[in-house]
């Protein structure tokens, strides 16, 4: 009797794409990233250059401009951004694109579909996720930025927080309380979704200095009196969180993939570094004090990079998936995380150097920890739908 075994190599196809992604970072090689990072100046020539190839739209339906792919591509994509040297700098100037509109392919009408989704493809439009608040977190049921119903148009006051991309973006994805939260059967009930202009005249968009991404950025919005059209309302009124949610698995997949290319590009630094360092007449690299922690850090990152790619088969295949995104997201990140940290400790001094910019990987790999969920509700999540133990918060 044989036995069929599982394939985790990739395709010729992926195995193309990867290397055209390959390709193209390569024309934005560390000096790029470094300055823009000391700048802090969004990475428009990269953003441009990823639209004109037309990677933007991987994941968007062919019909839009975009490749018709799917989530698994769309992850190497990140993946191999963020391994380039790019890290979150890069990824964070597209990530939007892949996952942010997909309650618009789901649920939006023809004409929206029509309207919205080719423009961001082709990098003509930048959108932001307006989506969490300063005083409700990953609370989402109870966010306060409500949006009041006023003829053809809704009238939107209240404020958002860690919104990325809004210095550039002119779009935003908005999610906002159309309904008071009493007049619903269940708290996720009366929330609306909006894709709609970010009109500045009602917008005051503050930006947040942060640890790093600094190339990415990071604001508080202030919206007060911002007219938003009925023909921008996604799907149903009051049906908006149920709608958010067909964005949040792909977008856990996506962090985990960016979190293990990150780590991976810390990881091949390291250990290049040591395999050249010469000291007490001898390369670092020869001594199992340095191997060692880069090994252990090796085997993590493919343990979460399998993780990973197991969750957007899932997702691809339209099978639940959302226990497996949770812990991609959470392995990706630790794992990336616990590379760069050992990647800065093997290289020493020169690792907390910038120019050599694991430090910067450093960084910019919390994030990945942090957002779009805390390890801690990651592990509850887990705890309870997984394991079947009782709620604990």
């Amino acid at each position: 009797m044989t036995e069929a075994l599982l394939d985790f190599s990739l395709t010729a196809e992926q195995e193309s794409l990867r290397a055209s992604v390959q390709k193209l970072c390569a024309q934005f090689g560390d000096d790029y990233w470094l300055a823009h990072d000391r700048d802090a100046q969004f990475p428009h020539e990269f953003h441009r250059a990823f639209a004109e190839a037309g990677w933007l739209g991987i994941a968007m339906p062919e019909a839009y401009g975009g490749a018709g792919l799917g989530i698994t591509e769309a992850a190497l994509l990140m993946q191999t951004i963020a391994a380039s040297g790019a890290a979150m700098s890069g990824a964070s100037s597209i990530h939007m694109n892949i996952f942010g509109l997909n309650p618009v392919v789901v649920f939006g009408s023809e004409a929206q579909k029509q309207r919205w989704l080719p423009p961001l493809i082709a990098g003509k439009d930048k959108a932001c996720f307006a989506v969490t608040e300063p005083n409700a977190g990953l609370d989402t049921t109870h966010l306060q930025t409500k949006a009041v119903r006023d003829g053809d148009h809704y009238v939107v006051k209240g404020a958002k927080v860690w919104i990325s991309t809004a210095q550039v973006a002119n779009k935003m994805l908005l999610l906002a309380r159309t309904n008071p939260i009493e007049q619903g059967k269940k708290p996720s009930q009366g929330l609306s979704l909006f894709y709609t202009d970010l009109d500045r005249t009602f917008v005051e968009v503050r930006e947040i200095p942060k640890m790093g991404r600094a190339a990415v950025d990071s604001n508080q919005l202030f919206i007060d009196g911002l007219r938003v059209p009925v023909a921008d309302r996604i799907g149903e009124e009051g049906r908006g969180f149920e709608y958010i949610l067909h964005g949040l698995n792909p977008e856990r997949i996506l962090v985990g993939a960016e979190a293990v290319g990150i780590g991976q590009a810390a990881l091949w630094r390291a250990a290049n570094y040591a395999k050249d360092r010469i000291v007490f007449g001898r390369p670092i690299g020869q001594n199992q004090s340095i191997q060692h922690p880069l090994a252990h850090a090796w085997m993590e990152l493919e343990a979460a990079n399998l993780m990973t790619f197991k969750a957007a088969g899932l997702y691809d295949a339209g099978k639940p998936c959302a226990a497996e995104a949770n812990a991609a997201k959470y392995l990706g990140a630790e794992a990336g995380y616990k590379a760069c940290e050992t990647a800065m400790m093997s290289m020493g001094g020169y690792g907390y150097a910038k120019e050599y910019h694991v430090e910067r990987y450093l960084r910019e790999v919390m994030i990945c920890r942090i957002a779009p969920v805390s390890p801690q509700m990651i592990l509850n999540y887990i705890a309870e739908r997984v394991l079947g133990l009782p709620k604990s918060y």
